[in-house]
């Protein structure tokens, strides 16, 4: 069975840090590109990393602050946010897409996970 189960969110404090993580099964996730999306309440999901042979893309709102990762002996994707603001708050989604190049949009990936919440708040 071939899925994605996102984990590590939670409630932190602004300036604070999380580690998103996304497990992959049925699937190595080497071969694929990956990517990580967002949605906050009442706006669309947006692209906030990816990975993939054509390189790695960061929002500009999360540019300096996040870094995507893989572990493939765990085949595992990672996303490290740091310095964590208030407007990170939403639910974060990892996608997979089994392409050498791959566009940083929300559109047309393979595979999606269920969702992890984050929410930044004092």
């Amino acid at each position: 069975q071939l899925q994605l189960v996102e984990s590590g969110g939670g409630l932190v404090q602004p300036g604070g840090s999380l580690r998103l993580s996304c497990a992959a099964s049925g699937f190595s996730l080497d071969l694929y590109a990956v990517g990580w999306f967002r949605q906050a309440p009442g706006k669309e999901r947006e692209a906030v990393s990816c990975s993939s042979d054509g390189g790695s893309y960061y929002a500009d709102s999360v540019k300096g602050r996040f870094t995507i990762s893989r572990d493939n002996a765990k085949n595992t994707v990672y996303l490290q946010m740091n310095s964590l603001k208030p407007e990170d708050t939403a639910v974060y989604y990892c996608a997979a897409d089994l392409t050498q190049f791959r566009l940083c949009v929300i559109y047309n990936w393979d595979y999606w996970g269920q969702g992890t919440q984050v929410t930044v708040s004092s």
